[in-house]
């Protein structure tokens, strides 16, 4: 069986983000664990217009749509503003549908309360796109993972919370793998 592609997005495009600092320590996790092909995913190179207005240059739209196409799964770092998502995460999620259909995802977030409103956002988005999102969710706190809460120095027991989230996004990922998507079964149909 060829492994599962997991994209590790990251949910911020401000200047200062801390996100991809988060990011690159969950993909060494799970590059250690040789599972899956994991890559991070920075919705801040696709430079996506708001949904609805003026596409401009529209490659970065049509590149967004291929990176999320071939993904299996998704693991989202989450940063809470405002008790919720970001504005960017949440254009990004909707200028797609079926490239999110039939995949699961986990997620980590950060905030002063672990991003836990944002993750509860998120997880109310995802299953508008038909994703499932897994149970385990490491959530990182800027007083005691950040140092300065600028330079990301998470406790122990974070890496061993990012390891059980990612045994039930392969476990999921894996499964869900076996659904056709929409094009798939309009193609049968039409055999």
């Amino acid at each position: 069986m060829t492994k599962l592609n997991i994209g590790i997005i990251l949910g911020s495009t401000r200047e200062g983000r801390l996100s991809p600092q988060v990011g690159q320590w969950v993909k060494e996790i799970a590059d250690q664990r040789g599972d899956a092909n994991y890559t991070v995913i920075d919705i801040a190179d696709y430079k996506l217009p708001l949904l609805g207005e003026p596409e401009g240059d529209a490659s970065g739209a049509a590149a967004w749509s291929e990176v999320i196409a071939k993904q299996d799964g998704f693991v989202f770092i989450v940063q809470e503003y405002n008790h919720s998502i970001t504005g960017a995460l949440k254009n990004a999620l909707d200028y797609l549908r079926d490239e999110w259909n039939n995949k699961a995802a986990g997620i980590v977030s950060y905030g002063s309360v672990g991003g836990a409103r944002a993750a509860e956002h998120l997880r109310g988005i995802l299953g508008e796109l038909l994703v499932a999102d897994v149970r385990v969710h490491p959530a990182l706190s800027l007083f005691t993972d950040f140092e300065n809460m600028a330079e990301f120095k998470p406790a122990d027991v974070q890496a061993d919370s990012v390891g059980q989230m990612l045994d039930q996004l392969i476990d999921w990922s894996a499964a869900l793998k076996t659904i056709p998507t929409r094009k798939e079964k309009e193609t049968a149909d039409v055999q």
